[in-house]
């Protein structure tokens, strides 16, 4: 009684599979597979029906058995062999789909890289002038010639078109680095950590190997952008008094180590949450590159960037550059 009980689920699960071949059929490509399934299950199906008839007394060739079972076994093994090729073929599509986003993310940054660079040279070289040709003009302008009475309008109109210049250069720089563009990475942050010392009381430090090498634009500004959201985040959220960066090139491999004492917090929310850890790891996986990032509350973070820039590397003849190799340690001021 067991026995046909069981032939009786085994036929009923046959069948179930069978309409979920069927369905898959529609759905994924190498058709055949599950051509070749939905006949193995049909065959299986049809030999536990023979298995249950033979239950109640009846007899039946054992050739037919046979060949029922050589039918499923060839259907199956050619099912297996196809279903390998199918898992090729998605792993070929993954591996498509992931180059895909990699060209269009960077088609992004590029994109605005390029509208930044615009923007700060229609600031610099529009603007610029104007607010130039207008202090020169008030610089002209002899103070003891002002009444008493307007000698402070004088005065505070000319500290207003200076305020004025300094933002513009300020902004023009954040918007497109020149010095990056000029003189390279490793001088590029130095100037942009020189710029935040003295706008915050915390001292960072900074060591380099690099020299005279000069990488593909896109290394130098993604990382050049991924250290200031790094030293961006820690100023603004950390209450941290030290920020440590090292940038190393060794062989093919980039190199950028990061920690501040902070109060730390929970990487995974934050990545979840925004705070431009997300756009960081988007940056650098359109480098082929890791971003690895630990913290602890109460003991800052530490995160590590590895690139590989094999055969992006160029020498520039700057001596300029050559003091890159020099660590540097500032302290900063208050405003």
């Amino acid at each position: 009684m067991m026995i046909r009980i069981l032939l009786y689920l085994a036929i009923i699960i046959q069948f179930i599979a069978m309409y979920y071949a069927i369905r898959l059929v529609r759905l994924t490509k190498y058709n055949a597979i599950w051509i070749l399934f939905i006949i193995g299950f049909m065959v299986l199906a049809g030999e536990r029906v023979l298995q249950l008839v033979m239950t109640y007394g009846h007899h039946l060739p054992v050739e037919a058995m046979v060949w029922l079972d050589i039918v499923v076994s060839i259907c199956v093994s050619v099912g297996i062999v196809l279903l390998d090729k199918l898992f090729e073929y998605i792993d070929r599509l993954n591996r498509n789909r992931q180059l895909t986003d990699k060209r269009v993310l960077t088609a992004v940054l590029r994109a605005e890289e390029q509208t930044r660079s615009e923007f700060s040279k229609e600031l610099h070289d529009g603007l610029g002038p104007l607010l130039s040709s207008a202090k020169i003009s008030l610089s002209a302008i002899s103070r003891d010639e002002i009444d008493e009475s307007r000698r402070d309008i004088f005065d505070n109109t000319l500290y207003v078109v200076e305020e004025a210049l300094r933002s513009l250069r300020e902004i023009s720089n954040n918007l497109s680095p020149h010095v990056l563009s000029d003189f390279g990475l490793s001088r590029g942050i130095k100037n942009f950590i020189d710029r935040s010392s003295t706008l915050h009381n915390v001292k960072i430090s900074f060591v380099t190997n690099l020299r005279s090498e000069r990488y593909n634009t896109d290394i130098e500004v993604i990382m050049y952008r991924v250290v200031c959201e790094l030293v961006t985040n820690s100023l603004k959220h950390s209450g941290c008094s030290e920020i440590r960066l090292s940038l190393t090139s060794s062989g093919d491999i980039l190199e950028l180590q990061y920690s501040d004492n902070g109060r730390g917090f929970n990487p995974q929310a934050v990545m979840d949450c925004g705070m431009g850890l997300s756009n960081i790891n988007s940056r650098i996986n359109s480098l082929n590159g890791t971003f690895d990032i630990r913290s602890t509350k109460g003991k800052g973070m530490r995160a590590t960037i590895k690139v590989n820039v094999r055969g992006e590397t160029r020498m520039v003849d700057r001596p300029a550059a050559i003091d890159q190799a020099r660590p540097t340690h500032k302290k900063n001021k208050e405003r």
